[in-house]
């Protein structure tokens, strides 16, 4: 059975920092490309960032670049997002997703697995 399990939102002030994980499982993660796609109370599914299948290309949204940091683990089958200096614009729920086509990690392509999602919330 194929996971990809989420974890590590929170509620946190403005300015602050938060690490969220993505465990895989059920398929061969390190041949998948990763990505991380939020969606806003409201709002439509964004793309954040992606990760190609060896961590060796990032891409990051215009919107939370130089402040965000995706990278990945194929011996853990886990994905991260590093958030800091968050801003109340950052409050979504953060998807992870995995992908065989490798134009995800730019922000395009199609994703064959999804997560459940984890809550971030930047609030004062």
């Amino acid at each position: 059975e194929v996971q990809l399990v989420e974890s590590g939102g929170d509620l946190v002030q403005p300015g602050g920092s938060l690490r969220l994980s993505c465990a895989a499982s059920g398929f061969t993660f390190s041949s998948y490309a990763m990505s991380w796609v939020r969606q806003a109370p409201g709002k439509g599914l964004q793309w954040v960032s992606g990760i190609g299948s060896s961590g060796g290309s990032t891409s990051y949204a215009d919107s939370v670049k130089g402040r965000f940091t995706i990278s990945r683990d194929n011996a853990k089958n886990t994905v991260y997002l590093q958030m800091n200096s968050l801003k109340p614009e950052d409050t979504a729920v953060y998807y992870c997703a995995a992908a065989r086509d490798q134009t995800v990690v730019a922000g395009g392509g199609q994703y064959d697995y999804w997560g459940q999602g984890t809550q971030v919330t930047v609030s004062s």
